[in-house]
């Protein structure tokens, strides 16, 4: 029977302490986001017994609520209607950033940017593999102005990612997401030095002369850092700008000086030092991935779903899009996709063994996501409230993560794992990129199956209610 999504948004708001309680509410691929007034109003155990929720967690201020692919948008889209709140005013606040670590900001910051964009960069990174599969693969000859269309599918998203960057960030900030476009453009305007061309030497940047200084000024192409800190800093100035500028005058003065500084800072004096900095932190993260004997990639496979447990594999995402924008393949990809595989073999183990044919039915639904790259429903509904089968998956990502490192298999795009992964992966990388799925769910599986006993396990729910 399939779920309704109107009657599953009418329950779960009814177990959120209805839409008076809603602070604030969004999604990501697979989760509802909530941010309540008053968290005592939540009903945990109704939230459980939804048909259509594949369970709960708290995490960084949030209630998260596992509803699955494409059926989180429709739940969501109920709730707007019921009149939840859907985000904040340009004005506001959240109230629980008060209650979090530094870090716990910043990883947040970097998925509320990030996370809308998201879909935008799988699906160009899937199409990134559908081209390669059909020159490659398959043998096919494109003609030109085939060529040049695909390249507009492939490249744009990437080549001009700081205008979505600026425009996700200016909105993520409170400021308006129309100047965030703005000023993402410029970033990469035609009439601004490539920084590529700039980098290899085939042209020189513009000079802008300073007290005698020269300053370097090119394009910033592929960028991501600096198009986050121009997001924050226009935010800032276009509030304050709003505040001191008479009304009359607001329409036009607020924009002119927020774009104004914000260019003259972003582009000509802070951008350029951020620029740098980023590239050191993407060499740094190229290198430990290189590391002789898959040193890196065992580590990173082991260790990804321990960050995703605390939001902070979303710091992740920008390192992979300015990789594949800057290299044009992506080496964590596969990693990541063996972490999943083991939460997976790992999770299967478990379902074996549950003697309820009711509950073993249920664990196999949370399973199947998995195989399409979405991890959580296993992770929270199987593998995290009995422990161990999660370090058994943890495991398992482990000597994936490292065989894939050893074998120095890279996807053609981000974003997609698993099975809508295999487009990504060409030649001899395509049937690598199996094994490596492969070899991280056989090891959970048989560790989870041999080491792990239902009977000797007590379940701690409260590890499922509670990941922070």
């Amino acid at each position: 029977m399939a779920k309704n999504p109107k009657v599953v948004a009418s329950r779960v708001l009814e177990a959120l302490g209805g839409k008076e309680n809603i602070y604030r509410m969004s999604h990501c691929a697979t989760r509802l986001r909530v941010e309540l007034h008053d968290d005592q109003k939540l009903d945990k155990q109704a939230l459980d017994l939804i048909e259509g929720v594949s369970g709960y967690f708290f995490q960084s201020g949030q209630h998260q609520i596992i509803l699955g692919t494409g059926f989180v948008n429709k739940v969501f889209a109920e709730l707007v209607k019921e009149g939840a709140a859907e985000e904040l005013s340009n004005e506001k606040e959240p109230k629980v950033n008060s209650n979090k670590t530094k870090i716990q900001l910043l990883t947040k910051t970097f998925a509320d940017i990030f996370i809308p964009i998201i879909p935008v960069l799988i699906a160009t990174g899937l199409l990134m593999g559908l081209r390669g599969l059909l020159v490659n693969g398959f043998g096919m000859e494109l003609s030109d102005t085939i060529i040049i269309l695909s390249q507009v599918l492939t490249d744009t998203a990437f080549t001009f990612i700081p205008v979505l960057v600026t425009w996700s960030a200016m909105k993520n900030f409170g400021g308006s997401p129309v100047i965030g476009v703005t000023l993402g453009l410029m970033l990469v305007a035609p009439q601004l030095p490539d920084k590529w061309a700039v980098s290899f030497g085939e042209i020189d940047p513009l000079l802008l002369t300073v007290l005698g200084l020269d300053i370097p000024i090119t394009g910033m192409q592929s960028s991501i850092l600096p198009a986050v800190f121009m997001g924050w800093l226009a935010a800032r100035i276009e509030k304050s700008s709003r505040k001191i500028v008479p009304d009359v005058l607001d329409l036009i003065l607020t924009p002119f000086i927020t774009l104004l500084i914000s260019l003259v800072l972003g582009l000509v004096m802070i951008g350029p030092l951020i620029l740098g900095i980023e590239n050191l932190i993407t060499s740094g993260i190229m290198y430990f991935f290189e590391l002789p004997f898959g040193v890196g990639g065992f580590i990173y496979g082991g260790a990804i779903q321990l960050l995703a447990i605390t939001g902070m594999h979303h710091t992740i995402v920008p390192i992979t899009v300015k990789m594949v924008a800057e290299t044009g393949y992506d080496l964590i990809n596969p990693i990541g996709t063996a972490a999943i595989a083991g939460q997976a073999g790992a999770a299967i183990a478990v379902i074996l063994q549950q003697k309820d044919k009711i509950k073993r039915s249920n664990m196999f639904g949370s399973v199947v996501p998995a195989f399409f790259g979405i991890t959580e429903p296993v992770m929270f509904a199987i593998n995290l409230p009995k422990v161990k089968p999660f370090f058994y998956g943890c495991l398992g990502g482990a000597v994936g993560g490292g065989l894939a490192s050893i074998l120095g298999i890279a996807a053609a795009g981000t974003g997609s794992t698993m099975l809508p992964g295999l487009l990504l992966y060409i030649g001899d990388g395509f049937f690598q990129y199996i094994l490596v799925i492969l070899v991280a769910l056989a090891t959970s599986f048989l560790i989870t199956l041999f080491a792990y006993r239902e009977k000797q396990e007590v379940e701690q729910p409260a590890l499922k209610q509670k990941v922070d």
